[in-house]
């Protein structure tokens, strides 16, 4: 949570419109960033939010005021963002989105040169205390200018080497966006593949008809569930709001664990060549290290969060690092997440092994059965972590590079705490055997939320 503004959180800007974000604070950030950062040339893009194009503006003209010239992507994708900032060059970029927030949400994801992460310890607060103050240094010697930029053709290009084109097959693709942003990008890569997509609301629309695109929960992906059971598909895909996550379901409509795709992108990376680094984060872990083991390569754990992953990808030159809650980076999209290469990555890898999406990872679910993660309201997060660890500490093994994590031979578990909220998170795996990870999430639980 900021220090001066309740919009401005660990990794982005994020709050309700008007009340704590609207265009007189997002003028001032553009004021704070230009000041901050002294970037010559900012992209922007915001997502489907009814507030994104008002909240644009002021930024725009934040920025030109400090001197930058803004060059206005229209409505786009997060990734799109990062993938524009660094292909062209830019100076820095930033996203206006509140991704799977309700719709009086909106925010914003900033980034430097090359794309790197703009978080609470790489100037974000910096920003924040700007922005707060209107701290914006010495007067500006110009006024930038602002220009349009398509970048879809080129975006589009650049995610079809994460597959073999010429080899792909006809796969039938159902594909959920939501009414999100991934329909502009759907509707202008389809044409380069040969897959058989059927649409399910491509439209974009910021009033959320169907609900916030948010596949984690059940009830958003019900609709895909449905209709992949009544047959006819190999797989179904969908998307949060501005698709920087992804979520696949197999043929049958059985939603897949980020946890499991993690492990079949892994695998399909190694198994082209071993010799690459993996990055993953400690909530559910043993699947992954399984499989980078198998084939060689070097498995690196680091803390969840896409500006910790990024940092550690850099740092250890990772082709790829994957968190269970479906971000998926890549070196090739300059260690950034994206929703739109796993698509690509699993289309190619199922055209090239001719297994189902459900063969690929039935092996995994049944050598590692999870609990998927739960979220339970606790008044202090401190004291439940102390009292879960003196329960269960003495048998296993503890590691707190992100909360608390403890290993036994058979089962395992991870339990942190939100950034921003009382809630705790835990997820809970096993050797197995998934009747012992459900009694042991139904008893951590117990005590949890007792």
């Amino acid at each position: 949570m900021g220090k001066f503004l309740p919009c401005f959180k660990a990794y982005d800007v994020r709050g309700v419109v008007p009340t704590e974000l609207n265009p007189e604070i997002a003028y001032r950030i553009g004021r704070a960033y230009a000041a901050e950062v002294q970037p010559k040339t900012v992209c922007i893009g915001y997502d489907i939010r009814l507030s994104g194009p008002e909240l644009a503006e002021a930024l725009s003209r934040g920025l030109t005021e400090g001197g930058s010239d803004v060059i206005d992507l229209g409505m786009v994708g997060t990734e799109m963002v990062y993938f524009a900032t660094a292909h062209y060059g830019y100076d820095g970029g930033v996203m206006i989105t509140a991704s799977h927030n309700p719709p009086q949400y909106n925010g914003m994801k900033m980034v430097r040169s090359e794309s790197r992460p703009i978080s609470g310890d790489t100037g974000l607060f910096d920003i924040e205390r700007r922005t707060a103050e209107q701290d914006f240094g010495p007067a500006a010697g110009r006024t930038g200018s602002v220009r349009q930029q398509d970048c879809y053709d080129d975006f589009v290009q650049h995610l079809l080497q994460f597959a073999d084109v010429a080899n792909l097959k006809p796969l039938r693709v159902l594909a959920d966006v939501g009414n999100g942003a991934a329909g502009i990008a759907m509707e202008k890569l389809m044409p380069h593949l040969p897959l058989q997509v059927e649409k399910m609301l491509f439209e974009p629309d910021g009033t959320f008809p169907h609900g916030v695109p948010n596949p984690i929960l059940p009830e958003a992906r019900a609709r895909s569930e449905e209709k992949l059971r009544a047959g006819g598909y190999d797989l179904g895909v969908a998307w949060d709001g501005d698709y920087d996550r992804c979520f696949f379901l197999d043929a049958e409509g059985n939603f897949i664990e980020g946890y499991y795709i993690v492990g079949v992108l892994a695998q399909a990376l190694l198994t082209v060549d071993p010799n690459q680094t993996i990055i993953y984060d400690p909530r559910l872990t043993w699947n992954t290290l399984d499989v980078v083991g198998r084939l060689g390569g070097r498995a690196v754990v680091c803390k969840s969060g896409h500006a910790f992953i990024k940092e550690k990808m850099r740092a250890e030159q990772a082709t790829y690092g994957g968190e269970m809650s479906a971000h998926h980076y890549f070196k090739g999209h300059w260690y950034c997440d994206s929703g739109m290469i796993p698509l690509m990555m699993i289309c190619d890898l199922l055209s090239k092994s001719g297994l189902s999406l459900g063969e690929l990872v039935g092996e995994m679910m049944a050598n590692y059965p999870c609990s998927g993660e739960i979220n339970s309201t606790v008044e202090s997060v401190p004291e439940v972590l102390a009292k879960v660890e003196a329960a269960y500490g003495a048998g296993g093994a503890i590691d707190k590079i992100d909360g608390l994590s403890i290993d036994y031979a058979d089962w395992r578990f991870n339990l942190r705490g939100s950034n921003t909220e009382p809630v705790i998170r835990l997820n809970v795996e096993s050797r197995g055997n998934a009747q012992l990870m459900q009694d042991k999430t139904e008893e951590l639980l117990a005590m949890i939320r007792g």
